[in-house]
Formats: structure tokens, C-alpha cells, sequence
């Protein structure tokens, strides 16, 4: 049996791994899924000024209370920022380490880090207008109809303190991890391109391709499924 600890990305909240858990907890294994401060279930405590520390920090709360030792930590777009520093507080709570779609990040870089400069100011803007970064249409991650329609609902906004924090944590002891990427392809999500590079030039990946969109936990959660079910069994 494993334990499975599950941090979504920006603007989702832990109803985004519904239709993957079934799956876990068939295969005998345990899955903890987190809400960020001021998203999912937790958006009644948005503040503009929630950081990447307070989102470390959920993550921490729940390896430590639940006293979790070798847990597979799995993060999806901005929660490959969070999974990498709650690692680096809790080492010794983590065996394997699984990047969905998600930043990769290099120690002393931020959310913003990867982005392009265009995409940057975009964000900075309306960060600087109204405090965070609104939810975009999730046909963007490659969702439609019914399932579009169900993120759309759920979203939330981003708390704007999350962009630009930068994250400090142990490069050396992280690369000892074992440590492994889900690339989705179909459409890929030019946000993550730089993480998409990284993880085929560094050494010490292991590198899977999804050809479906950003939220494969919606769109393909038997594929996705399939793939952390094996992560398993190896971590």
C-alpha cells in the first residue's frame, strides 16, 4: 500500500482529482487530496496576499498529521512549486516525487520564472488590478463540454502573492528523488514548456507523455491512474 498525497495547480482546489481517486483507492492504496488556502473548499479564506509559503505550508500540515513516511507527492501545474518545497521541509516523508503537467523549478526561482516576458506583464497587470489572476476558460487545458463546464464552475481566483515568491530549497538533496513527469501533449500548455525541456536535458528524470490536455486528471484519469498506479509499485 502507498500513500498518495495530491496538490492541484492555480484556480482548482481538490474536486479537480474526483475522477481519479476511485482508482487509488481500488488498488488498496491511500490518497490525500489538498486544498490550497483560498481555493477549492478553502477559497472562503482567499486573501491577495497568500503566498507560495502558505501553500508549502498546507501541503507540510498534512504530511506531518497524518504522520506520512515514504509518500508518493504529486503535484499539477503550480503545485510543482509547492510539492518541491514541501519535499524540502518533510524529507523524510517522501519517496517519489510526480510532476503532472507541472513547473519545475530550479532553486531561488518563482512561479513566474518560466514564463515568458509577455505572459508575465499579463499576469503582473491584473495581479496589480485586482489582487490575483482570475480563472481562464478551461477550454485552454483542452476540456470541453460536459467537463468544461464542470471546471468552469469550480475555478477560483489565484491568489496574487503566489506569483512572484520565490522558492529556496535543497538542490542536491531534491535530485536524489526519485522523480518523474507527465507530459501532456494534446494540446500542451505553453506555460510548462520550460519544465517540458528541463526534465528531458537533466539527468535523473522519468518522463511520461499523456496525449491529452493540462487536466489529465479529467480528462484521462484512467491513463493518469494507470501511470501513478505503476509510479507505485517502483517509488
Amino acid at each position: 500500500m502507498a500513500d498518495f498525497v495530491l496538490v492541484h495547480g492555480a484556480w482548482h482546489g481538490a474536486w479537480c482529482w474526483r475522477k481519479l481517486l476511485p482508482s487509488l483507492w481500488a488498488a488498496g492504496h491511500r490518497a490525500f487530496a489538498v486544498d490550497l488556502t483560498g481555493l477549492g473548499a478553502r477559497r472562503h479564506l482567499y486573501r491577495r496576499e497568500l503566498g507560495l509559503a502558505d501553500h508549502v505550508a498546507d501541503v507540510v500540515a498534512v504530511l506531518e498529521s497524518e504522520e506520512l513516511q515514504q509518500a508518493v507527492v504529486v503535484g499539477h501545474s503550480y503545485g510543482g512549486m509547492v510539492i518541491t518545497g514541501a519535499a524540502d521541509r518533510c524529507p523524510d516523508s517522501v519517496a517519489a516525487l510526480v510532476y503532472i503537467d507541472a513547473v519545475v523549478p530550479r532553486n531561488g526561482e518563482r512561479w513566474s520564472s518560466t514564463h515568458s516576458p509577455d505572459t508575465q506583464a499579463q499576469r503582473r497587470a491584473q495581479i496589480a488590478e485586482v489582487g490575483g489572476l482570475a480563472p481562464p476558460d478551461p477550454s485552454v487545458f483542452g476540456l470541453s463540454g460536459a467537463d468544461r463546464d464542470w471546471v468552469l464552475r469550480r475555478q477560483s481566483i489565484q491568489p496574487g502573492g503566489c506569483y512572484d515568491d520565490a522558492l529556496r530549497f535543497d538542490e542536491a538533496r531534491w535530485s536524489r528523488w526519485r522523480r518523474y513527469f507527465i507530459d501532456c501533449t494534446g494540446p500542451a500548455l505553453p506555460t510548462i514548456a520550460t519544465s517540458r525541456e528541463r526534465v528531458r536535458a537533466e539527468p535523473g528524470w522519468h518522463v511520461d507523455t499523456l496525449s491529452t490536455g493540462h487536466d489529465p486528471m479529467i480528462s484521462a484519469p484512467e491513463a493518469l491512474s494507470a501511470l501513478l498506479l505503476r509510479i507505485a509499485r517502483t517509488a
